[in-house]
């Protein structure tokens, strides 16, 4: 107890001393509710004076702590439709970015999963990029992001990828240090932009993301869930033909392109529960038998939430999941990218009992204090540095 009391001194300590000085943040946009904008509150907990500079904001799809923020979004805000096709406007997103005036602030932090990153500072201030992922549509998800275009438009967007992704290697120069979500990530920072990157988890909120009732958790209910956004890459089709095969219950919570081909290929055991509130998904959470990941993520902060309720996950074996869940103790990896693997592995996990308490304490190691002591920390060691490094 005594140890935790003194993290929390330093922390507010530190906190305090680091909000004497101007700090901006700056995020890719803010259209929909997903991990990278849930780091984002977080980050602005930590510095509720900075502004939030983004290309996009649509405050009405968001929830209402957003709106505690100062939100500055770009030129790109004042065209009719932008936020529905912002993904068409990526090519363009860095010369929205570039507009920013941010030569007033002594520290500016991005959070980054696009082009973010890219923003330009002053000389003299410290630049942080928090990296949720370097730019997928540059690198390994192209020709998903070409195929949703429509085909008169593939030539020109291909060619400005190809400029985006030289762009975007070129403006990792321009940021002093990264902070990667996961190990996975760090790796991607390290191939792509020769850059290394410390590692800083997101925060789950264990406050919210709890047991029923608060106390321990039930060994759960009959079906398995499946939290996500509905394309391609999230490879929800997988689970699907593979619930279909176990004729088990599947609950897929999560909207997006995808929903109408996913419903075609869903049998009588499976529901679309679509888009729901906070506490609507922690309901699911905490009733469900165990949370199935198909997709390779960058660090899954929805397994987190689950196993924050006690319940454990059943996963692909790559990418950020292997940082988040412990196998054997809060759930269970199959190996290969196939229906027939994670049939098997749910028929294992059936096999199986994991204790909602033990699960719970893993989650609680990623907690938001964790997470604001460690970036923190980061961010003033940083200070410390840069400023000596520009007095001698």
């Amino acid at each position: 107890m005594r140890q935790v009391h003194e993290r929390t001194d330093t922390l507010q300590a530190r906190v305090a001393r680091l909000r004497e000085l101007n700090v901006a943040l700056v995020h890719d946009w803010l259209i929909t509710l997903g991990g990278a904008d849930r780091v984002l509150l977080a980050l602005h907990d930590l510095f509720p004076r900075a502004p939030v500079y983004t290309t996009l904001y649509t405050p009405g799809r968001l929830p209402d702590s957003f709106r505690l923020m100062e939100v500055r979004p770009s030129w790109l805000q004042r065209i009719p439709g932008a936020a529905a096709r912002h993904r068409w406007l990526v090519p363009v997103m860095p010369l929205a970015l570039r507009s920013f005036d941010l030569r007033g602030y002594d520290i500016v932090i991005s959070s980054s999963h696009a082009c973010a990153k890219g923003v330009r500072v002053r000389d003299g201030a410290l630049h942080i990029c928090y990296c949720h992922t370097p730019m997928r549509y540059a690198w390994d998800r192209r020709g998903e992001y070409l195929g949703a275009l429509p085909a008169a438009a593939r030539p020109f967007a291909g060619a400005a990828l190809s400029l985006l992704r030289r762009w975007d290697v070129r403006t990792a120069r321009g940021v002093h240090y990264f902070v990667a979500n996961s190990d996975f990530v760090a790796g991607r920072i390290r191939a792509y932009y020769q850059r290394a990157a410390a590692v800083i988890h997101p925060p789950v909120d264990v406050g919210f993301f709890t047991p029923a009732d608060g106390g321990a958790a039930t060994d759960g209910g009959a079906f398995f869930l499946l939290v996500s956004r509905l394309v391609p890459y999230k490879r929800v089709d997988l689970a699907i033909e593979a619930f279909n095969r176990l004729g088990r219950p599947l609950v897929i919570v999560g909207d997006g392109p995808e929903m109408p081909r996913l419903r075609s290929l869903a049998g009588p055991t499976i529901r679309f529960a679509g888009t729901v509130s906070d506490a609507a998904l922690r309901g699911y959470y905490r009733q469900c038998r165990g949370l199935i990941f198909p997709g390779i993520e960058d660090f899954g902060l929805t397994s987190l939430e689950a196993q924050a309720c006690g319940r454990p996950v059943i996963a692909y074996a790559e990418g950020g999941l292997l940082e988040s869940v412990r196998e054997g103790v809060s759930g269970l990896f199959f190996r290969e990218p196939t229906a027939q693997a994670l049939v098997e592995c749910v028929r294992a996990f059936e096999g199986r009992r994991f204790d909602p308490e033990t699960i719970r304490r893993h989650a609680e190691t990623f907690s938001m204090q964790t997470f604001q002591y460690q970036m923190t920390e980061f961010v003033e060691d940083a200070w410390r540095q840069w400023a000596h490094s520009r007095t001698t």
